[in-house]
């Protein structure tokens, strides 16, 4: 029965999480559909109990899963009385939970609506999978169109074929900046006379030597993953790895797509933007007066560094900054997805930070854009904080901005949208909500994460985190209690909230 269906579940999470720290379910609403309704005939259950079950099941663990969706062989979408039975469990419980909506063009409405209604409410909640981008990018791998609408969202960013594929997703983070740097400083010490295409040129050859090295990295790991550390736990509920007595790593499953995450790319596309506007075209700086600012971080410049920073960024439409995004994420798609790794591996392309932003940002000296050496790098592919000329950072800017720079591949590269509260209710509230969401899907789009949470009330609680015990936030691709976040995980929402919020 529907009971026992998820204590079964529970357990499974509790083995997943310990062995491993995995965190995936699968498409709940459909796992769990077929015991719902027989126990409805039976009479055995009502939907209080149902929540209650659905509830108790996500306070044991926080795995991800998916509700909605288009049926994999007729595209119509499956939502049923328990994909809403389990947002109302989300939604009672408020603690973060992760559960992703599938949306498509034909998402049930009412489901669509009461997410985006408890969005609201809550400040966070469901994460929204585009099925348009995922499926259409999947299906580019050589995949049917059938299979590629079999996949669920399952993770941070992530999105796989339930049982049958190895995906080795939201695991391998490269850094888009430091090929920059590295270029930057090679073309100053090397060239009598830098150029923009210098410069393109040298970065290109840095990031594609960090491609070659993940890709042998990658060769590495599935030579030797199966006898460090065997799959103890998903093993067993694989299709292949028990008939052929082989770990998922080895031969155990038919499909193995890898999965690299570029990470920094607003940092690196402004930066080159940057450059072209106050060296080569406006001669405010010199080439070498610019490296000797990065070389000492800006120290008794802060005007240049102002001027650096203020021009036209990523993001605000039109902009140098843009055209130079695009030709970084095309370059990176290329360079990631052109060529497998020497043993044949095919490597879909994303842009998703988690949370390396900060750690790879510490190991980084200054950067054109007038970033300080030290400070974070750009979260996944969004604009950094404040890109438009006016400081803030408009939602449906930011959304063209990320659907103009996705690979393509059938990996995401998420939208953030961290948004006040009171100027969402004062322009358009949940219907306005609806049609961002449903915009950037059409777009080709990934993948979206929500806030809708008041400046006054992030602000205060990043002063004093005890003062909302219960706030919850989606950081990245998961959701966490904010007084549980580090200070500087905590500003990286607060500078987003309140970028959106001007």
């Amino acid at each position: 029965n529907l009971r026992e269906a998820c204590q079964f579940l529970a357990w499974f999470q509790a083995l997943d999480r310990m062995w491993g720290r995995g965190g995936a379910l699968s498409q709940l609403d459909e796992l769990l559909r077929p015991y719902y309704e027989k126990d409805c005939e039976d009479g055995t259950v009502d939907d209080e109990e149902v929540i209650w079950y659905i509830a108790s099941l996500f306070y044991n663990d926080t795995h991800y899963s998916q509700i909605g969706g288009p049926d994999p062989a007729t595209g119509e979408d499956v939502t049923s009385r328990i994909s809403f039975l389990i947002l109302e469990g989300m939604h009672r419980l408020k603690i973060p939970v992760n559960i992703a909506v599938r949306l498509h063009d034909g998402l049930d409405p009412e489901l669509m609506r009461k997410s985006v209604e408890y969005l609201f409410e809550d400040g966070t909640g469901c994460c929204y999978a585009c099925s348009k981008g995922l499926d259409e990018g999947y299906a580019r791998n050589g995949f049917p169109i059938q299979v590629a609408r079999m996949r669920a969202k399952v993770g941070c960013n992530w999105t796989a074929l339930p049982g049958t594929e190895y995906c080795m997703q939201d695991v391998t983070r490269m850094c888009m900046v430091s090929p920059f740097l590295f270029a930057f400083r090679e073309m100053i010490a090397e060239e009598e006379e830098p150029t923009m295409e210098a410069l393109w040129k040298r970065y290109v050859h840095h990031l594609g030597i960090a491609v070659d090295t993940m890709k042998q990295g990658f060769d590495w790991h599935m030579e030797r993953q199966a006898e460090i550390s065997p799959e103890i736990v998903l093993n067993l509920f694989m299709h292949g790895t028990i008939e052929r007595g082989l770990n998922v790593t080895a031969g155990g499953v038919d499909v193995y797509n890898i999965c690299c995450d570029g990470v920094g790319l607003a940092t690196v596309a402004d930066s080159f933007a940057a450059v072209e506007q106050r060296v080569v075209k406006e001669g405010r700086l010199s080439w070498q007066e610019l490296a000797q600012h990065l070389e000492n971080d800006f120290e008794n410049a802060e005007q240049v560094r102002l001027m650096l920073k203020n021009i036209s960024r990523f993001g605000s439409g039109n902009a140098p900054a843009d055209g130079w995004a695009k030709r970084i994420a095309e370059t990176y798609t290329e360079l990631t997805r052109g060529t497998p790794t020497p043993n044949g591996y095919i490597i879909l392309p994303g842009l998703f930070s988690h949370g390396d932003i900060i750690r790879l940002g510490k190991n980084l000296g200054a950067t054109p854009n007038g970033r300080k050496a030290g400070e974070m790098i750009a979260h996944s592919a969004d604009p950094d904080p404040g890109f438009m000329p006016d400081g803030g950072g408009a939602p449906t800017a930011k959304s063209n901005a990320v659907a103009a720079v996705q690979p393509g591949w059938g990996n995401t590269t998420p939208l953030q949208l961290d948004i006040d509260k009171n100027l969402a209710e004062e322009n358009g509230g949940i219907e306005a909500m609806e049609a961002l969401l449903r915009g950037h899907n059409e777009l080709g789009g990934t993948l979206i994460n929500i806030n809708v949470i008041s400046k006054e009330q992030i602000l205060e609680a990043h002063a004093d985190p005890s003062k909302y015990p219960d706030l919850v936030v989606r950081v990245t691709g998961y959701s966490a209690f904010f007084r549980t976040l580090s200070p500087e995980y905590r500003q990286q929402v607060v500078d987003r909230v309140l970028a959106e919020g001007s």
